[in-house]
């Protein structure tokens, strides 16, 4: 959304040079790009991704799965810009972020989307998780879960467009038809163990439930991640210790 509405604050009068994501941040920002006809780049986790591309004039704006939303001012995510830029598009709309919210979704549909954090996971178990999900990705295309049919599966691997570097094993993606998707990945971040961090996107085009109860709408793609993964199997968790629920992709 602030992407859609740069353009209305002074200093993006202008437009934007791209837009940047983590691979697991919500897909919302790639239609965006697309109606605006600018790149959109999917890096890994991680802002040194993000620097190299904003160094380079290549992105303007970038935002992470955890919510660190930045700009081409700074190298870093800056929470402060982020409300300013917010006021700002306030201020000229003259609408409340609910109706802005309304509008985008009328445009560009809306992508449900939460994170379950498994933590603590015991590391052996959380590779073994990881690597019978690689086993499995050439079987998955085509294969149905529920209401959902896979499209492809991959693990994610990046190539720096900026130095030609090349990061791999950044996490396993399904994508299923019509936009919707689920994704895999490891931390260690400040817990004892692993944490398995699964990302959940339901993809809602314009004319859709675009007003639903975002767990309800996500309900079929936990299903999905859990028969394609064997969450509880592997981890001998049957929910996960966090739920992030975030309102496109924030």
């Amino acid at each position: 959304m602030l992407a859609a509405n740069a353009h209305l604050a002074p200093g993006y009068a202008g437009g934007l040079k791209g837009i940047a994501r983590s691979m697991p941040t919500s897909a919302a920002a790639d239609r965006v790009a697309e109606a605006l006809g600018i790149p959109a780049y999917e890096t890994p986790t991680g802002w040194k991704f993000f620097g190299n591309l904003l160094d380079a004039g290549m992105a303007t704006i970038c935002g992470e799965e955890s919510a660190g939303t930045g700009s081409d001012h700074v190298r870093e995510k800056d929470g402060l810009w982020a409300v300013l830029l917010w006021l700002n598009i306030l201020a000229v709309r003259g609408e409340s972020v609910d109706t802005i919210a309304r509008d985008h979704w009328s445009k560009f549909g809306r992508n449900y989307y939460a994170r379950h954090d498994y933590e603590g996971v015991d590391t052996p178990r959380a590779d073994a998780l990881m690597a019978a999900l690689r086993s499995s990705l050439a079987t998955l295309p085509g294969q149905q879960f529920g209401d959902l049919t896979v499209k492809t599966a991959d693990e994610f691997a990046y190539t720096d467009p900026t130095d030609g570097s090349i990061s791999r094993n950044q996490g396993v993606r399904i994508l299923f038809e019509g936009g919707s998707r689920v994704v895999f990945r490891l931390s260690g971040t400040g817990t004892t163990g692993a944490t398995l961090r699964v990302y959940l996107e339901r993809y809602e085009p314009v004319g859709g439930d675009l007003d639903r109860d975002t767990g309800e709408m996500l309900a079929s793609i936990v299903a999905a991640a859990e028969t394609i993964a064997g969450i509880a199997q592997h981890t001998g968790r049957t929910a996960p210790r966090r739920r992030h629920l975030m309102r496109d992709g924030r």
